[in-house]
């Protein structure tokens, strides 16, 4: 499991999950019922993304997004 810190961190988790799937931007998008450019401004990192949205994607790739204390 790797830290995220910034929007980049989740959009690079996504897209490598997305491609692992062998799933296209549009396939992705479509699933999420979120348009091609959420899913590919959310892949580049860009900082005002919905986090709902964001949410969607995460959970529809089997994605699990845990909270933690650092150092737990």
């Amino acid at each position: 499991m790797s830290p995220v810190f910034t929007s980049k961190d989740i959009g690079a988790a996504i897209r490598a999950e997305r491609k692992r799937q062998k799933l296209t931007q549009t396939e992705l998008a479509d699933l999420c019922n979120v348009s091609l450019s959420f899913v590919s401004n959310l892949e580049n990192g860009k900082t005002t993304t919905e986090l709902e949205k964001t949410l969607r994607v995460l959970n529809t790739l089997g994605l699990d997004v845990m909270i933690a204390k650092r150092g737990e």
